[in-house]
């Protein structure tokens, strides 16, 4: 599937201050929560926060929603 563009300004604005404010969490989650614990799931849940967050911002940079490729109406 061709990732063409699918998402207006509107949609790309959201996804990246979604994706700034996860990353932003991942990151706290990282230095305050995970780090010095020694614990695989602190550390899992804090990646996983920063992928998640470093996704949305793929999106807006390039105006693809996952989505609504996979035909999903999404309000926006």
């Amino acid at each position: 599937m061709a990732m063409t563009c699918n998402i207006d300004a509107r949609g790309r604005v959201a996804r990246l201050i979604f994706g700034i404010l996860v990353l932003v969490v991942g990151v706290a989650l990282c230095w305050f929560w995970a780090r010095g614990s020694g614990s695989a799931v602190r550390w899992t849940v804090a990646i996983a926060c920063l992928v998640g967050g470093a996704f949305p911002i793929y999106e807006a940079r390039a105006g693809w929603c996952i989505m609504r490729a996979m035909g999903f109406k999404t309000p926006m």
